[in-house]
């Protein structure tokens, strides 16, 4: 498996698999209509950088963005989905280590993230603490968990 930045030409492609991902948790096709808007990846998102993707065997296997705020010294996980075909295979702990990693060479101490409630449970494996609950982006009356971690500081 490699670790690499995405490309803007993978926009499609990566917005299939945040797809498939989310609909592998068991949401059904209106759900998934309601939150395409806010799962689509663009161009213009992986251009502005902190995307990355694992691929293996010449396919996408999984995606993760980091979203720094200089200004507080914390980064948000927007983006965090795994294809389901490669769930379970060591792809998102390689991706959180490529996240865990950028975040601290930019000064970050705290990461977060709105999670699926399908996800908390690696999220929790990964050190992350629920710390309140959202509104969802994109489905009216539903709330996510938000996810906190500080970073520990390198050994």
């Amino acid at each position: 498996m490699t670790l690499r930045p995405a490309r803007p030409d993978e926009a499609e492609a990566l917005t299939d698999l945040v797809m498939r991902s989310k609909q592998s948790n068991g949401y059904d096709d209106a759900f998934m209509a309601a939150c395409a808007d806010e799962l689509r990846v663009t161009p213009s998102r992986i251009a502005a950088g902190n995307f990355w993707v694992a691929v293996a065997q010449g396919a996408l296997r999984g995606c993760v963005t980091l979203d720094p705020d200089r200004a507080t010294g914390q980064g948000t996980i927007s983006t965090f989905f795994i294809d389901p075909d490669a769930k379970r295979q060591g792809v998102g702990r390689a991706l959180w280590g490529q996240v865990q990693a950028a975040a601290r060479s930019q000064g970050m101490s705290l990461l977060k993230l709105d999670a699926d409630p399908a996800a908390v449970s690696f999220y929790q494996a990964m050190g992350f603490e629920t710390v309140r609950e959202v509104p969802s982006g994109s489905i009216p009356g539903r709330v996510l968990p938000q996810m906190e971690l500080t970073l520990p500081p390198e050994a």
